[in-house]
């Protein structure tokens, strides 16, 4: 697609406009102390841009429309999590993209190939298993974050990816089934299916539903593939089983929630504005107190509560920049998202890894989305690329970097079997 080098110069200068906008309503609209807080805000972006664009150049790919879409939020989330409460660069999250830049290219690299991931297949259950590990033994008493002291980690964010790679699967694989009992499946297809169980129980047990939705998401896109992958025989049978199964499995959850989940699905938020419903209260209010435009970078009140800049940072946004930005903002990573369906994966395998990420980022900004608005529960999710935070940026780098891998994949070519001097003769 970036062939011609006037595309490539024309994309960059897209993004410098954009980022140089924003900027500007920094600048004349933004509550700061000093200018010169601005102005390093302005420089971190600017040169970020700048190194982005020309590292990009020592990748050799297809197309680089996503990468392009992934600075541009990037540097998005930098000026909006800058100018929460006061515009000052918050330097913590802009490391954090940093970070989510080399992860993403490290995605990239090692999941162009399909035939080598294909062959680390049982290293990749186990890399589930080990992390499903860590998390039992090393956060403590039902939690999901290790505490190292200066920093925290959160290791169900590095499961996504890895359960996505569980899930992606190629045509060969699918059709190597046996007979249990009286169905003929595939074996994977079961231990991905005891994975699933064994992940739904984690994070019962770590009492962290919210990221429930997320995981089953991106089963139920790898199962789609599995079991309706092309010219096979379409097995009805097993299809409505499963889905009995996951009506069942649904209602059962919903009956035997627990009580903070039972008490989210139920609170009547304005009756209740200092407890369950307080940050949901508060999260509507912003949200309309900033209507189309906006108070204005750094003049919203809404950074006093509790998650402003994670949980609930769509009202953050919606407050000080308005929900026209909001929308902007949602908009430029559904594109990074439908970008596959333009230039859609050359192998099948890399077809349901970009589905599954796809899923998993969808289901993360609905649930943060409607969340905040009160359209569902509460759930405490983050929003990918604007939310703080080092594991869910690290995370959701790497998950763009296999997108990018399956836009631009890599084959290994067949050695040709040189033919006998003998063979040659006749």
């Amino acid at each position: 697609m970036y062939k011609n080098g006037l595309s490539y110069v024309s994309s960059c200068l897209f993004v410098l406009i954009a980022h140089f906008a924003m900027l500007a309503v920094v600048f004349f609209n933004g509550d700061y102390l000093e200018t010169k807080d601005v102005l390093i805000l302005a420089s971190t972006v600017i040169s970020f841009d700048l190194v982005y664009f020309i590292a990009m150049l020592f990748f050799k790919q297809m197309t680089y429309s996503i990468d392009f879409m992934l600075i541009l939020i990037l540097n998005m989330s930098v000026i909006f999590q800058s100018c929460f409460g006061r515009v000052v660069l918050d330097k913590k999250h802009f490391i954090t993209c940093i970070a989510a830049v080399v992860a993403c290219r490290l995605g990239y690299i090692l999941c162009r190939n399909h035939n080598f991931i294909q062959t680390k297949k049982k290293h990749i259950f186990i890399i589930n298993l080990i992390i499903i590990i860590c998390i039992l033994t090393l956060t403590g008493s039902r939690s999901m974050w290790i505490d190292l002291g200066f920093t925290t980690i959160q290791p169900s964010e590095f499961l996504k990816p890895a359960f996505i790679l569980a899930c992606s699967t190629s045509i060969i694989e699918q059709q190597k089934k046996v007979k249990i009992l009286c169905f003929n499946v595939v074996k994977q297809n079961v231990v991905l299916t005891g994975l699933i169980i064994l992940i739904v129980g984690l994070q019962w047990w770590c009492r962290d539903l919210g990221s429930l939705p997320t995981f089953v998401a991106i089963y139920l896109c790898g199962l789609v593939y599995r079991l309706c992958y092309p010219k096979a025989k379409f097995s009805k049978k097993i299809l409505v089983i499963s889905g009995v199964i996951f009506a069942v499995l649904i209602v059962l959850a919903l009956k035997f929630a627990p009580s903070y989940v039972q008490d989210r699905l139920k609170v009547d938020i304005w009756s209740d504005k200092t407890g369950d419903g307080y940050q949901q209260c508060r999260a509507l209010i912003a949200i309309a107190e900033g209507g189309w435009f906006g108070k204005g970078p750094g003049q919203g009140i809404l950074h006093n509560i509790a998650a402003s800049e994670t949980d609930i940072v769509f009202s953050s946004i919606c407050e000080e920049w308005g929900l026209l930005f909001a929308l902007m903002m949602i908009i430029v990573i559904l594109i990074m998202l439908m970008l596959p369906l333009i230039n859609p994966p050359r192998s099948y395998f890399h077809t349901t890894m970009t589905t599954g990420v796809c899923a998993a980022f969808i289901v993360q900004m609905a649930l943060n989305i409607f969340g905040s608005c009160n359209l569902i529960p509460f759930t405490g999710v983050t929003i990918p690329f604007i939310s703080q935070g080092g594991s869910s940026m690290v995370t959701s780098g790497f998950m763009i970097g296999m997108i990018i891998a399956g836009q631009s994949p890599v084959f290994k070519r067949q050695k040709r079997k040189r033919k006998s001097a003998k063979g040659g003769a006749k």
